[in-house]
């Protein structure tokens, strides 16, 4: 029953095998109809590291959520079809101060054939499909040129390939994480004024044509090269 609501949630209908091929489609489907947004920070709604109270939001409200919310409930559908997951924690880059906290950002690797996947759907503006664990070969995306490479001695990195130049998005470790030890950062993300997700309210959605983003009192739709801004003037607009 969980499962067919879920897969009623992102309007899939296809096969349920762990393929290759069905993780694919699977991860295409929650992008493109589960939405990465933010507002339960900004409405003082508590985000807690409950599975039963994400599906509910999710899944039985339509609202989206951020990677720990997205990510951590998508692992769980995975495992259910019979996919070999683990959660990873991401440290995301930042221009000015680097790679910020372990914890901070929250992954799944799956496990296909003995060769792992790098499966997200909870960092908003990233790939349509998951990323072989493959060092050092261009992967080509529907939302661009992604590589990945070693930093450091432990750590992997995802780039994003822009004019040709290395782009970080994150670091992390092929190391299994329990949903739990996320707690301490997902309380950090919606109370720190720090934090990105307690600046502004946000929510973005890929389309097949390009992306739809929506912020504080603007709606930025983009298709192909082009981008359409529309102002949001009150709060039932937005």
């Amino acid at each position: 029953m969980i499962q067919q609501k879920y897969l009623q949630r992102i309007n899939y209908s296809g096969k349920l095998e762990p393929s290759l091929k069905d993780l694919q489609d699977l991860h295409k489907a929650h992008l493109f109809n589960v939405p990465f947004e933010n507002l339960d920070i900004h409405y003082d709604n508590k985000i807690e590291l409950r599975l039963d109270q994400i599906f509910q939001k999710i899944m039985h409200n339509n609202r989206g959520g951020f990677c720990y919310e997205l990510n951590g409930l998508f692992a769980e559908l995975l495992d259910s079809i019979g996919f070999k997951t683990k959660r990873i924690s991401a440290r995301v880059f930042n221009k000015e101060k680097g790679y910020k906290q372990e914890f901070g950002h929250l992954a799944t690797l799956v496990i296909i054939n003995e060769e792992e996947y790098l499966t997200d759907v909870g960092f908003g503006d990233f790939t349509v499909h998951p990323l072989k664990l493959e060092l050092g070969k261009l992967q080509n995306d529907p939302t661009g040129l992604y590589l990945i490479d070693k930093f450091e001695e432990d750590y992997f990195r995802v780039n994003r390939i822009q004019n040709g130049e290395k782009i970080p998005q994150y670091i992390f470790k092929n190391m299994a994480r329990d949903f739990l030890d996320f707690t301490e950062m997902c309380h950090y993300h919606q109370t720190d004024p720090s934090s990105p997700f307690t600046q502004k309210k946000l929510i973005t959605v890929p389309t097949e044509s390009g992306r739809i983003t929506i912020t504080e009192n603007s709606m930025k739709i983009k298709v192909g090269n082009t981008m359409e801004e529309v102002d949001l003037k009150t709060k039932e607009e937005f």
